[in-house]
């Protein structure tokens, strides 16, 4: 179908709608990112509490701080999936729909009849993505999983320490959020593909693959080497100079990943002289005396503070940066400049302010974000609009508690 230029302008998926059964973060960050793309969502909540994030504290006048993160821009309508009507109107919705989300353990959709052979067969162009903690062909398949439990396995918490620390596991739920991401891949590859043959596909992804898989150069030093890479903290595994440096007053980023910026960080430094010590002339010669160039280093920059050294690494071109915290990161001026933060406003909830996608299409971002709906807030106009029930029909499914709807 081609699109009308109003369309476009809502986003490059504008037209697609999609029926997203997932839950918690790997899973609503994909179809979170698809709605920023211009798609509707049809988010599909169980009645009694919806999906488990709606209860993690810290709330915002009710609303939970980690639904509101990851859950702008979508429909919510609650069924009983376990229940014959419930589950016969997700799969009526499926017929209406180009892609189904969902992020249960393997086995579970099929299950409920809701599974990738059960909707296809009634809507062959339907791309049907599933996200599991390790596959249906895991021996792990059937435990429960989670972004710590990714992190866990993948080496990723292994690695994400100082030496001789105890294992950390990282601040940002990449586990999860890598599940959303390589399912995102996979949705719009599919998508291309139908696009050609007018068939639908089943997209499969492992959140501890996923994990794996971004892996990079850490697995590459492993199969090259022979050797098990070791924790280095802010370190780079293979490039010196690299990481945080303690100045007077606090600590400073550095990374000299070219041969220039690290002939610049040794003017900048006042030290020439090292530029021509054999010891640290290559990438390897570095890395084999890390220990001695990383004391002549911290011992000059402990002279000034970490302003001084901003502005200095800046002036000689030395990739660097201040360690901000969160709340610092989301106040620096970037983020203005960018407009990365964006106010929407609920009728129950009140104004809230949101991350917006990063996307840029033609020097311009997403279509404003629409409010987290409150659990089952779009019932009653999903079963209308999409399935064509009445008034009275509907209220026959509230009664039976097939269905849910917010209150009011």
């Amino acid at each position: 179908m081609t699109k009308t230029q109003t369309d476009v302008q809502k986003g490059p998926l504008s037209g697609l709608k999609v029926l997203d059964f997932s839950r918690i973060l790997s899973g609503p960050y994909a179809s979170m990112v698809l709605a920023d793309l211009g798609a509707e969502i049809i988010k599909v909540e169980p009645i009694e509490n919806g999906d488990e994030t709606r209860n993690f504290p810290p709330f915002q006048n009710g609303m939970s701080h980690y639904y509101i993160a990851l859950n702008r821009s979508k429909k919510s309508i609650s069924l009983d999936l376990k229940s014959p009507e419930g589950a016969d109107i997700a799969r009526r919705l499926s017929q209406k729909c180009d892609i189904v989300l969902e992020n249960f353990r393997p086995g579970v959709m099929d299950r409920l009849g809701l599974g990738y052979e059960d909707l296809r067969a009634d809507n062959p162009g339907l791309i049907y993505c599933s996200i599991t903690g390790f596959g249906k062909n895991s021996p792990h398949a059937d435990k429960p999983a989670f972004d710590i439990v990714a992190q866990a396995l993948s080496g990723v918490m292994h690695m994400n320490r100082e030496p001789d620390q105890a294992p950390n596991k990282l601040s940002l739920p990449l586990g999860d959020m890598a599940g959303s991401i390589f399912s995102l891949f996979g949705v719009l590859a599919a998508l291309h593909e139908r696009n050609l043959t007018g068939q639908g596909k089943l997209v499969e992804i492992a959140m501890l693959d996923s994990l794996i898989a971004m892996q990079g150069y850490l697995s590459q030093i492993y199969f090259v080497s022979g050797q098990d890479p070791e924790p280095v903290g802010t370190r780079h595994p293979s490039i010196v100079p690299y990481g945080s440096f303690p100045t007077s007053d606090g600590h400073v980023i550095v990374a000299c990943l070219t041969e220039r910026f690290w002939h610049n960080f040794a003017r900048c430094l006042g030290l020439e002289v090292l530029i021509d010590d054999p010891r640290f002339a290559l990438y390897e010669n570095r890395l084999a005396h890390r220990d001695a160039l990383e004391s002549e280093i911290c011992a000059r920059m402990q002279m000034d503070t970490t302003e001084y050294w901003l502005d200095r690494l800046t002036e000689f071109d030395v990739p660097n940066a201040p360690i901000l915290s969160v709340a610092e990161a989301l106040e620096q001026p970037h983020v203005a400049a960018h407009g990365l933060v964006e106010n929407v406003t609920h009728p129950d909830v009140g104004d809230l302010k949101l991350v917006r996608s990063p996307m840029l299409f033609d020097g311009k971002g997403p279509a404003p974000a629409t409010a987290p709906s409150m659990l089952g807030e779009n019932t009653r106009e999903v079963l209308a609009q999409e399935l064509g029930l009445g008034p009275e029909e509907i209220d026959a499914l509230l009664s039976r508690h097939a269905v849910g709807s917010a209150p009011g």
